[in-house]
């Protein structure tokens, strides 16, 4: 049975959040959310570095790996690509905003590693898409990371400015936060 386009976006955006849901990217997640502005552009860093992953990591899957019969090697191949693609955001971010290059620090290479960009490599693969379905599926999971990663700096913020007990400021509110977010996400798995 072949997904709808509108199935894959609402399931990877809301059902299967790959945050939420399959808990992967849980590093930039929890390390560059402590501000929006932040979020948003480790956001639309990542949306497109898995959008071109998703276009990079299908054609040499389906026109080099699989055609040579060396599938074995896709993971491998895909953290090659992402690594190449995280280099060349990074060239243009550093020109493009200085600042925001800054304010990302040490978390923009980290998306070479961030396992949600692996794994939906890996996903629409496995889940046999075609390309513009692989396209649609990545640039969704991506938005679905970055609306995630937004909601959840915007209640870090909140939290900063109210009364949070002592024995909880920081990295101990910020869990329960995630796990509370994580099961307000659980109420869309009924959409799709």
């Amino acid at each position: 049975m072949e997904l709808s386009y509108f199935a894959i976006i609402i399931g990877a955006i809301f059902v299967n959040n790959v945050v939420l849901a399959q808990f992967l990217g849980i590093c930039p997640f929890l390390g560059v959310s402590s501000k929006v502005e932040t979020s948003m552009g480790m956001g639309a860093a990542v949306t497109f570095v898995m959008a071109l992953t998703a276009i990079v990591a299908w054609s040499i899957q389906e026109f080099i790996l699989v055609p040579l019969g060396i599938e074995y090697m896709q993971t491998i191949v895909f953290i090659l690509v992402i690594a190449a693609l995280v280099q060349m955001v990074e060239i243009v971010l550093k020109k493009v905003s200085p600042s925001l290059y800054q304010a990302l620090g040490i978390f923009l290479p980290l998306i070479t590693t961030n396992c949600a960009v692996l794994g939906v490599a890996i996903l629409m693969i496995q889940k046999e898409f075609n390309l513009l379905q692989s396209f649609t599926y990545s640039v969704a999971t991506a938005i679905g990371f970055a609306i995630a990663m937004v909601i959840f700096a915007g209640i870090r913020e909140r939290l900063e400015l109210d009364g949070v007990p002592a024995a909880l400021k920081g990295i101990p509110i910020a869990l329960i936060t995630a796990a509370i977010l994580a099961m307000a996400f659980m109420g869309f798995s009924g959409l799709v």
